[in-house]
This record gives structure tokens, C-alpha cells and sequence, in this order.
């Protein structure tokens, strides 16, 4: 039963991050670690190889549309912020982290319904400051919450970009997350053979969802796609409020 859930999920939430860029983690964590099928750092290993595993197969045929201003700018954000993150789980008490995670879940469902409701992108694309900003705090809240999709998410759909773009250097920029976060577990010892077992057995979901999400999207104009991307952020968000206030102020 447990395994049946589990690829189930696996199977949706790829679906879900080849269509609109991100979510497959967030789905994962969401509705795995929700029923509690699975121990929590061995399913954030698991989510980390899988969404690598995607983020691979998916660009193999979207790296030409990838908006390299912008994700050169998200990358070297990123970085430090992932440093920063490390940084905090280590020094900040619960009480803190649970603060942090309510303001994150609701700055995100907030902004996130604001532009589903009115789905207009801006003007420009977002100066250097801006996105390297955005890479900070991706970086930070993918490290600390699991959570680096709905900021990186919220941000790229902002832009005045085609909707291959978005998705393209948003698949960018989690490669570089889940493979530096894959090999910081795996050096920690937490790349186990149960996170080998369940990634093996997801893994030809993962492929096929993939090529679902590539040939068969949902048939939607750009700014319904945009109002369905940013739905799902309200969702997520709403999660990371229901977490902050029932699992992280308990836990």
C-alpha cells in the first residue's frame, strides 16, 4: 500500500514539474510526509534524486529555451544561499524557524493568489539584483523548508517570458539545487539503500511522466497555464502555513 501511494505521487508530482517547472518536491513532501508513509530524511533524498532524475530528462529538449541572464543571475544566488540555509538549520531554535516558515507560506499564497486572480507579467525581466535576490531566498528556504519551488516558481512566472523559457530555466536552476543537495546528503551518509530502493523503483515513473508532461500538456492559452501555475502556489503556500502552525510549533 505504501509503495503504491508512493509511486502514485511520484507519478503526479512529475507530471505536474514537467508541465509548469516546479512542484514535484513540494507534491512529494506535501502529500508522502503528510501520511507519514515515509521517514523524513530519507524522502527528502528520495524527492532530491527524483527531481534530479526530471530536471535531466527534461532539459535534454528544453536547454535551448533556457533564459541564461536570468538563471546565471538565480545561480549565483543560489549558491550562497544554500550556504545560509545550512547556516540556520544549524543556529536558529524552533521557535525562529517556525516564524520564518509562516511568513514564507504566507508571503507565497498571497502573492502567488494576487497574480492568479490578475496573471500579468512585468514589464522587463527582473534586473540582476532582483534575480540573484531570488536565488538567495530560493536557496535558503530550499535548504531550511524544502520549499525552493514556490519562490523560485513565484518569481519566474512573473516574467515577461514565454512559458518554454520559464519552465526551461527553472529546471535550471533545480538541477543545481537537488545535485548540490544530493551530494551534501550523500557525503552526510543519508544516501541509504531504503533512498536507492524507493528511487530505483519510481524511477521508470518518472521517465514516463516526463515524456507525458513533454508531449501531452494540458491544452491551455498561456495565461490560463500562468493562473494554473500560480494556483498551485496558493496551495503550496497554504501548506507551508498548515506545516508552520501544526507540525513546526508542535514539533
Amino acid at each position: 500500500m505504501v509503495i503504491t501511494v508512493f509511486l502514485l505521487c511520484v507519478f503526479v508530482a512529475t507530471y505536474v514539474q514537467t508541465v509548469t517547472g516546479f512542484a514535484m518536491g513540494m507534491i512529494i513532501l506535501a502529500v508522502i510526509g503528510g501520511l507519514r508513509l515515509m521517514d523524513i530524511p530519507t524522502l527528502t533524498a528520495v524527492a532530491s534524486l527524483l527531481s534530479l532524475a526530471n530536471v535531466v530528462l527534461a532539459l535534454r529538449s528544453t536547454a535551448g529555451h533556457i533564459q541564461w541572464n536570468l538563471y546565471l543571475w538565480l545561480s549565483l544566488g543560489q549558491l550562497p544561499g544554500i550556504a545560509l540555509g545550512v547556516w540556520c538549520i544549524t543556529y536558529l531554535d524552533g521557535e525562529a524557524r517556525w516564524l520564518a516558515e509562516l511568513l514564507l507560506g504566507s508571503f507565497i499564497t498571497l502573492g502567488s493568489l494576487s497574480m492568479m486572480l490578475r496573471p500579468h507579467s512585468r514589464s522587463a525581466v527582473s534586473p540582476w539584483y532582483s534575480s540573484m535576490g531570488a536565488g538567495v531566498v530560493g536557496g535558503i528556504v530550499g535548504v531550511m523548508f524544502s520549499a525552493s519551488g514556490p519562490v523560485l516558481g513565484w518569481f519566474n512566472y512573473r516574467q515577461p517570458l514565454p512559458l518554454n523559457a520559464i519552465r526551461a530555466t527553472l529546471f535550471a536552476s533545480f538541477a543545481l539545487t537537488t545535485l548540490l543537495r544530493t551530494v551534501v546528503v550523500g557525503g552526510q551518509g543519508g544516501l541509504t539503500s531504503d533512498v536507492w530502493l524507493y528511487s530505483v523503483l519510481a524511477l521508470p515513473l518518472v521517465v514516463a511522466a516526463t515524456w507525458l508532461g513533454r508531449h501531452f500538456p494540458p491544452a491551455l492559452p498561456e495565461a490560463s497555464m500562468k493562473r494554473l501555475a500560480f494556483g498551485l502556489l496558493v496551495v503550496m503556500g497554504l501548506w507551508i502555513i498548515v506545516s508552520a502552525l501544526v507540525i513546526g510549533r508542535n514539533g
